[in-house]
């Protein structure tokens, strides 16, 4: 088992191989060829349209350098941990999202990150030497210590406005995040990330570069605080922005919602046996379009008195063009084909002693457009701040500017269906976690979210942080950082929508996950092999450390999910079945709820597991694994017998036995299971 996460450098050369084989040499790309096999010619002067900075270069050897950390599980902390498919991890999100890239690449309908905006003020993880070792960071950064081990503190640095590479420190920071979230978004997938004027114009080149220009959706502007920062020089700046980019190009409408029925009876006030309809004039009201460069939309319809449309000249009617009241001449919005073909849905009404004609509009299947500009008073983050206050029972000092859960919600709403993944990796409070689950209480919808936080420490000597260190320590009795407020957060947003619900038709079934695991990043549960070996004694230490290369004191379950997580086809939620045969134990892993292995078994062929949002999948996806300290022969038939895709177990449980070890390879490789010892 490769005990490292996704190598994004491999399996970008691999794609890149399959199209342009000629350009990929020993496994590395020869650019000179791969432009020839574009028929471009190679530029010499070094000149090109594009975003640099201190340390850009080192971005990429970041972002492709593996991780061997883990996912560990925390039950304690979780609420419903075996049955809710929500998922808070607490960790550097860098470090997580490379965990993330196996097995939830291409899974993710939607991201929204609300990062620090670089104000001066902020304090986030940043590289300041760009030519070092990631190793040396590592420890510097306090990410890992000396031994190569993750550290919990020393995460943070301030990074001032007098700070060199200011720009290029926050840069450095968000990169390698954007370019990982990427690959774990679908191919119909968006990421929205707030900011606003520190850095607007930055993340827009990054974003431009990563996600691609043409797939840039909107540049919305806020309206988050209405009375504007009095602190503010010049202007007292009241809004923020939130760029909105796809992973590919999608039709037009794909981020339309439906308007609610409050919505369609105050714009569409009049009825009839179609339905709720309004008028809309059919005449251009844009003066730049008319007879002049429009002549195929100036034509004349005819009146009679009752008001009767026609496009034939009757007696006792009156010729309408689409004049202007100077005389400019307009035209029409339709041409006459269009017009003849639903001449039905053509009204003349008498305005200013003169025909106008409108085309009547229907509310039926009718959705609504965002606008680029957000004015909702639910959108304020003075609204964010009270709805967090009333959570957690506070006047303000707790949590700063929380962002709303309403603007959270209608992001949602407009981007996702009901099953959806919604992934957040700087949560801070979990504003988003309480948006998913209130918007799925009010449509019914079962979207899963994925928070991620790390446990940025809270300092109890800043006056504007005492109370959330006393709320922690003396409230909660946990360490002082912004996970922990996050995680209770998810914790009371639940019991609120629960109280609010009680009673409701279908909520008390049980159907509303209002739960969440919580997992915190860490080291690997299992020995890691190093590769700076200088000498025959260094080796045969090594070797003879990993005659058992389980960790001291791992447990069972943490082990279960980093194989999982390295080595299986499945996510954090795939539903687990502890089984036990000839005295050993073993794990189930199917895409759907099983009673007993022999349910599995009996839907093992070719028939389909379907799941709600997905396509139908084989259902021998479904895979075994062993942490047991021994493997008998009659274990291995078992597991022969039930035919799962894979079967994985630990190289000692075999206890030497190099002839049971052969022939489980063997029979399994007959059998088309894939067998992988740890």
């Amino acid at each position: 088992m490769s005990g490292g996460s996704l190598d994004i450098k491999a399996e970008q050369v691999e794609k890149l191989k399959s199209l342009f084989p000629q350009a990929v040499k020993d496994g590395e790309i020869d650019f000179d060829a791969l432009k020839l096999a574009l028929g471009s010619e190679t530029d010499t002067n070094g000149q090109s349209y594009g975003l640099s900075w201190a340390g850009k270069a080192d971005c990429f050897r970041h972002i492709q350098q593996t991780t061997t950390a883990t996912l560990k599980p925390q039950r304690k902390e979780s609420v419903d941990f075996d049955n809710t498919e929500n998922i808070f991890i607490e960790g550097d999100n860098l470090e997580v999202l490379k965990v993330l890239q196996k097995n939830y690449y291409g899974k993710v309908k939607m991201i929204y990150i609300d990062p620090p905006y670089n104000t001066g003020n902020d304090s986030f993880i940043y590289p300041d030497r760009f030519k070092e070792e990631k190793a040396d960071y590592e420890e510097r950064a306090g990410i890992k210590d000396a031994e190569g081990l993750l550290t919990k503190d020393g995460f943070f640095r301030k990074n001032s406005k007098d700070t060199g590479h200011f720009h290029s420190n926050w840069l450095c920071m968000m990169y390698p995040r954007l370019f990982l979230a990427r690959n774990l978004l679908r191919d119909d997938g968006v990421i929205f990330v707030s900011i606003d004027d520190n850095e607007v114009h930055n993340l827009r080149m990054i974003m431009n570069e990563i996600f691609g220009e043409e797939n840039l959706v909107a540049c919305i502007t806020n309206l988050c605080n209405p009375k504007g920062r009095s602190q503010d020089k010049y202007f007292a700046t009241n809004h923020d922005y939130i760029l909105a980019y796809t992973k590919n190009i999608l039709p037009k409408g794909a981020f339309s919602i439906a308007k609610d029925e409050n919505q369609i009876e105050a714009e569409y006030p009049k009825e009839d046996d179609g339905g709720k309809y309004r008028l809309l004039e059919l005449r251009n009201t844009h003066r730049e379009f008319g007879k002049h460069n429009r002549k195929n939309l100036f034509y004349p319809f005819h009146v009679n008195a009752e008001g009767v449309v026609s496009l034939e000249s009757e007696v006792n009617t009156e010729k309408v063009l689409p004049l202007w009241d100077d005389g400019f001449e307009g035209c029409w919005t339709w041409d006459k084909k269009k017009a003849k073909e639903d001449l039905h849905l053509l009204v003349a009404q008498m305005v200013k002693e003169k025909w106008k004609i409108y085309r009547k509009s229907y509310a039926n299947g009718v959705d609504r457009m965002l606008k680029t500009i957000f004015r909702d008073k639910y959108f304020y983050t003075e609204r964010g701040q009270k709805e967090f206050n009333q959570l957690f029972n506070t006047k303000g000092k707790l949590f700063q500017s929380p962002k709303s859960p309403y603007l959270l919600s209608q992001l949602i709403q407009t981007s996702t269906k009901e099953s959806d993944i919604i992934l957040d990796f700087f949560s801070g409070s979990c504003t988003s976690a309480q948006a998913v689950m209130q918007l799925n209480a009010e449509d019914g919808g079962n979207r899963k979210c994925i928070c991620i936080q790390l446990a940025e420490p809270i300092d109890p000597g800043d006056k504007d942080q005492k109370e959330a260190f006393d709320f922690c320590t003396k409230t909660l009795k946990v360490p002082a950082n912004i996970a922990e407020i996050g995680k209770e957060r998810i914790r009371r947003a639940g019991k609120k929508i629960k109280a609010e619900n009680k009673g409701k038709l279908d909520f008390d079934g049980g159907k509303l996950d209002l739960g969440f695991k919580v997992f915190k990043l860490d080291e690997s549960n299992f020995k890691q092999w190093r590769e700076t070996i200088k000498s025959g004694e260094e080796l045969k230490e090594q070797m003879e450390m990993f005659v058992d290369n389980k960790k001291k004191g791992s447990a069972q379950e943490d082990m279960l999910y980093e194989i999982i997580l390295k080595n299986s086809r499945f996510d954090l939620n795939v539903p687990i079945e502890k089984k036990t045969f000839d005295g050993i134990e073993y794990y189930v892993l199917a895409t759907e709820n099983t009673e007993s292995t022999e349910k599995i078994k009996t839907v093992s062929g070719n028939k389909k597991i379907h799941h709600e949002g997905h396509e139908g999948h084989e259902a021998e996806d479904f895979e075994i694994i062993c942490l047991a300290d021994k493997i008998t022969r009659k274990l291995a038939e078992k597991i022969l017998k039930e035919k799962p895709q894979k079967f994985t177990c630990l190289d000692t449980a075999f206890k030497n036995n190099d002839q049971l070890k052969t022939n489980t390879a063997l029979q399994m490789e007959a059998e088309k299971i894939e067998f992988k010892v740890i």
